[in-house]
């Protein structure tokens, strides 16, 4: 509902209904499973039975904002942006089962609408009330109260704390592996360096003896002093306590163990809710039984602890704390634990040195040279050493703030946005997977165990989220690694913040799927004049054999113009048989059984496919496009199963189910009221979601010259967790370039790993609240993110908002979790925990700014802001956000004001970083830039892990016609020259020089008029700067030492990233030399300031 003054943003993914399209499990956290329909669930009687599921087909609100990238938001002022993204609207504490939706299918809670339930305090938002619209964000909202995350009953056994009969998930589907404790490498995946292997001699105690010592063991003292004891606050009951009562034996019990339901005998498991275990843990759980409420919030495993007569005294080398933080409380506790928390942060870490680096002020009017030389790290969070060297990587979880900030006052006064950037499927070279059939989680809010959880004795420990205190399951007491027993702190477990569990049966609704993969190939008369079909088949001709899976694995094909093709492969015919379904209007699926055929059985049949389809329609004149229609099938072909949609399409739709018109007017120079970013129909994206229920993805690739609609085809990936690849004006004899980088990209989509049927939830410490999601995906309950496919090369973020003061917390701490099937049929589980202080100082809230985490995360909201509202919005706002930030800082952290723009050391690539983005496509104005290319730049903001987010915003610079070994990589006996990073700026260029300028996905190597004659002819192969050509695209592999620096350096930055940069060579009358210059941020354009002139506005700004 629009309220006066504010644009009206619909749910959190871009409806303005509750979730019409719940094509899969959509979770009240007090809903009963009796409520959910065929269309929201697996809702087989018996586990293990694939059911036919029934898509539910509510029509959407034709104008609730369906077009949203990252769905949308709540209704707010803009001075109170939260970000569109995809929005929680979470039920007050007292819900009840009367806020279950009648009819067919199960609705969101709607936010919560009471103002008054709300305190308003100035700058924040408060429903109902209306504040004057502002081009700036408000970092942080009113918190709004949570439902109970579980109930009272899972304070008792449940049957996945003594699971240890479970069977294990082998890579061939046997059960019947003993129940021992195995540490493997992943199959199929990169090489793991430290993987663990089975104990052997030393198998697990059947019946070890009973271990109760009567103080705890002798042993060297553990690192570090003693910690101050804070007694937490009670936790006191929901109210909606009773209503969680009522359904706790539910199929849908957030916060119950796996196999509640499935070992009752009474209901079976029937969404993935159920089985990764609950939401936000933000709320309190009522204790069933008494517990010590006077535990110490602090971290780190330190079992064995300090017998009775070191309790006062510290350890050599440890640091001091004060002495009121010794007293330690007596009763029910009797192991006391040294502190591994953070160097004393209640002083706010001021007394370390007189100035921290990251506090030092910068004019940064007068400092213009800031841009470092070497890559731009990210700040290490200030943790005790043995705490910080178990932290997540942050390339695979990164904080936008490492000091967090106690209160959301704070948080509000920095004007810094909360939030985290994921890339939890990377590949790593070093991941241990641990196969067991005991997983270790929290009872109350289904933690894994990690390394930042606290022992307090060797029977039981401690959650770093919920603070509850867990028993340890008998079989963790073994520790295979160093086989010994009775210490449980030295699991790999709890020694690797990230770490990949083998899932038992507990954790599948089905058996897993096997890998499917379908090819949906547009053949029409402009398809063919592209040549993509002759490098796309041979490509996966080449890698037939390299595709993730098993012997399970399974395959198809279709093509289609204004028909639709179908191709039956059934084992023993001569050869591959066509089928044409010309009834595009209501698409059926001839013979379903012989389509997807699997791949080891029916591989020759396959092979000749590949082979002759290139050939089979170059006379075709047929020049409409039934993309709707052929993807209608598809989804039809692949519901039974799940799996990958692999779609090519080179022109717009024209008939059928989602046909498009054209709506771009070619020579009108993009405007920041672009109307246009917007879907023209919701078809794609409500086939996207049923596609998402049916555990379907679906990738597309758009080769195309024409405008084709990205707005509207990109919601086909967007909702269903696939990807997007665009290659403008992709002709196989006009573009050579791009032929090359099909190939390339289409090689490592083809061979990369990937997870089937995969859902990824968010935990944070109790306090912290996550409210808006971005990325490629589906919300399916209020925090499940619903992933069908999951690949190594996908990012996501979340914002969030510290709704409750983190009082007496050294430390809050970040948990991911990815449940996913391997292309082997394993059901793992993907963990990533991350540990970061709290502070209470805003300087301190500033010092651990992460600038290019900001940046990111400012990013994703507004590409969100300019779906939703405006580009101009868009752009005001990522303004401000400057603007407020340096503000606030001059204003409250700066002692002595001086002239001059001043900023913190940590935010002092800020402005530079907004300027950049500003001039990426996504966002620049003034310039002819193409909707499609606009839009396939905010699909990479959105889908893009952080690091090649940056690279693409703020490209960089080398010269290098100069290169030496000094301070060379030598990586696999090659040598890599490391030349310096040069500012983004036409002073930095000489026409006696060559530079390359590499920006993520497309390079350029700029070769002056003036360049030395040895590198043109040593590197380039040509004999004088005239003869180098204007289209040269490839540098040549000559036998010198200046062609092998340059082709080794090139190389080296290639093999960073899952994508193919191409390599353009320019000389300065070159077609190529604007768009070169454009990504020169720190000069001025036709319509952009420079980077001086846009400090000097920021400077105005922040002086009003």
């Amino acid at each position: 509902m629009a309220h006066s003054g504010r644009p009206a943003y619909g749910n959190q993914n871009g409806a303005e209904q509750p979730q019409p399209y719940s094509n899969g499990p959509v979770q009240n956290s007090l809903m009963n499973s009796s409520h959910m329909t065929d269309g929201q669930a697996y809702n087989s009687w018996a586990p293990g039975v694939y059911s036919q599921q029934t898509s539910t087909k509510n029509p959407l609100h034709t104008s609730s904002g369906l077009h949203n990238y990252g769905g949308s938001q709540p209704v707010s002022s803009f001075s109170n942006y939260q970000g569109p993204g995809q929005t929680l609207n979470r039920p007050p504490t007292g819900s009840s089962l009367a806020t279950v939706q009648p009819g067919p299918v199960a609705h969101m809670p709607p936010p919560l609408q009471n103002s008054a339930a709300v305190s308003a305090s100035p700058g924040s938002f408060s429903s109902g009330v209306n504040f004057p619209a502002h081009s700036n964000w408000q970092y942080g909202q009113t918190p709004l109260q949570q439902p109970a995350t579980g109930s009272p009953a899972n304070h008792f056994a449940h049957p996945a704390a003594t699971a240890a009969t479970q069977p294990l998930l082998s890579s061939s589907g046997n059960t019947n592996l003993p129940t021992s404790y195995h540490y493997v490498s992943s199959p199929g995946g990169p090489p793991v360096q430290n993987s663990y292997t089975k104990p052997g001699s030393v198998p697990l105690p059947l019946n070890p003896p009973t271990y109760s010592p009567v103080r705890p063991p002798l042993g060297p003292p553990p690192i570090g002093s003693p910690a101050s004891t804070r007694p937490s606050a009670p936790p006191t009951a929901p109210l909606g306590s009773l209503a969680s009562q009522t359904v706790q034996n539910s199929a849908t019990k957030q916060e119950g163990d796996a196999t509640s339901t499935a070992s009752d005998g009474l209901l079976v498991q029937n969404n993935y809710d159920t089985i990764e275990g609950g939401g936000f843990p933000a709320t309190a759980h009522t204790p069933s039984a008494p517990q010590n409420l006077k535990t110490n919030r602090h971290v780190g495993s330190s079992y064995p602890s300090l017998p009775p007569g070191y309790q006062n005294a510290s350890p050599p080398g440890a640091l001091r704390m004060p002495s009121p933080g010794m007293q330690y409380p007596c009763g029910p506790q009797q192991f006391p634990q040294p502190a591994m928390g953070t160097n004393n942060l209640a002083a706010s870490m001021s007394g370390l040195s007189l100035q921290p680096e990251g506090l030092r002020p910068i004019n940064l009017l007068q400092d213009r040279n800031i841009l470092p030389t070497t890559p731009l790290q990210p700040p290490v969070p200030n943790l005790h050493e043995d705490i910080q060297k178990l932290n997540c990587n942050p390339e695979l979880f990164r904080c936008t703030l490492t000091n967090i900030p106690q209160t959301q006052a704070l948080l509000n006064k920095a004007k810094l946005p909360l939030g985290l950037l994921l890339h939890p499927f990377k590949d790593l070279s070093q991941l241990p997977v641990v196969t067991s059939s005991t997983i270790v989680r929290c009872r109350s809010c289904r933690t894994y165990i990690n390394p930042f959880v606290s022992f307090l004795d060797q029977r039981r420990w401690k959650c770093n989220l919920c603070y509850r205190v867990n028993d340890v399951p008998e079989e963790f007491m073994y520790n295979p690694v160093t086989r010994v027993y009775g210490e449980p702190h030295k699991r790999p477990e709890v020694q690797n913040a990230t770490i990949e569990f083998m899932a038992p049966s507990e954790y599948m609704l089905r058996p897993p799927q096997p890998p499917v993969y379908l090819f949906v190939f547009d053949v029409s008369h402009n398809a063919i004049e592209t040549g993509y079909l002759n490098t796309v088949c041979k490509t996966l001709l080449d890698n037939l054999d390299l595709l993730p899976g098993n012997t399970r694995t399974k395959i198809g094909f279709i093509t289609f113009d204004s028909t639709i093709h179908f191709y039956s492969l059934q084992e023993g015919l001569s050869q591959p048989q066509m089928l044409i379904v010309s009834d595009i209007e209501d698409v059926f699926i001839p013979m379903p059984e012989n389509l997807l055929v699997n791949l080891n059985e029916s591989k020759e049949l396959i092979q000749d496919l590949l082979r002759s389809l290139p050939q089979m329609f170059t006379n075709s004149l047929e020049t409409h496009s039934a993309l709707g229609p052929a993807l209608q099938a598809a989804f039809k072909l692949m519901s039974p199963t799940g799996g990958r949609i692999s779609v090519f399409q080179t022109q717009l739709p024209s008939v059928g189910a989602g046909a498009l018109k054209p709506r771009e007017e070619p020579n009108q120079k993009a405007s920041a009221k672009d109307i246009h970013l917007t879907p023209s129909t919701d078809f794609y994206k409500k086939l996207a979601l049923d596609c998402s229920g049916q555990q379907v993805a679906v990738d597309l690739f758009l080769l195309s010259g024409q405008f084709s609609d990205l707005a509207s085809l990109g919601c086909i990936s967007r909702y269903s967790a696939g990807s997007v690849y665009y290659y403008q004006s992709y002709h196989h004899q006009q573009n050579p370039p791009l032929v090359e980088k099909l190939q390339k990209e289409l090689k490592r989509y083809l061979t990369r790993k990937i997870g089937f049927e995969a859902v990824m939830r968010i935990r944070c410490t109790k306090g912290l609240s996550i409210h808006t999601f971005h990325g490629n995906f589906f919300v399916r309950s209020t925090d499940l993110l619903s992933l069908p496919n999951v690949n190594p090369d996908a990012g996501y973020a979340v914002q969030m908002s510290v709704e409750e003061n983190l009082t007496d917390m050294q430390v809050v701490c970040f948990q991911s979790a990815l449940l996913y099937t391997s292309s082997k049929g394993e059901r793992r589980i993907r963990v990533h925990t991350l540990c970061l202080p709290v502070v209470t100082q805003l300087s301190d809230v500033y010092m651990g700014a992460d600038v290019q985490a900001i940046t990111g995360l400012l990013a994703n909201m507004a590409v969100d802001r300019s779906v939703s509202a405006s580009l101009s919005d868009a752009r005001d706002a990522l303004v401000n956000a400057v603007i407020d930030s340096l503000s606030a800082y001059r204003s409250s952290v700066l002692t002595i004001q001086q002239p001059g723009l001043m900023a913190p050391c940590s935010l002092r690539l800020f402005p530079l970083c907004i300027l950049a983005l500003l001039k990426q496509k996504a966002f620049q104005t003034g310039t002819n830039t193409r909707l499609d290319d606009r839009i396939f730049t905010m699909c990479q903001v959105k889908n893009q892990p952080l690091v090649y987010l940056m690279l693409m915003m703020h490209p960089t610079l080398y010269r290098i016609d100069n290169l030496t070994d000094e301070g060379a990589l030598n990586i696999n006996d090659r040598t890599i020259p490391q030349p310096p990073i040069l500012q983004l700026s036409v002073e930095k260029i000489s026409r006696d020089g060559a530079y390359l300028m590499d920006a993520g996905s497309v390079m350029y190597l700029w070769i002056g008029k003036n360049c030395g004659q040895n590198f043109i002819s040593h590197v380039l192969g040509v004999p004088n700067y005239a003869s180098i050509p204007h289209n040269m695209a490839h540098l040549p592999e000559l036998d010198t030492t200046e062609s092998s620096r340059v082709l080794a350096f090139i190389s080296w930055l290639r093999e960073q990233r899952p994508f193919f940069p191409t390599l353009y060579i320019i000389r300065e009358e070159s077609p190529w030399k604007p768009i070169f210059l454009q990504n020169m941020i720190e000069d001025r354009t036709e319509s952009a300031l420079s980077y001086y002139e846009f400090l000097l506005h920021i400077q105005q700004q922040v002086n009003k």
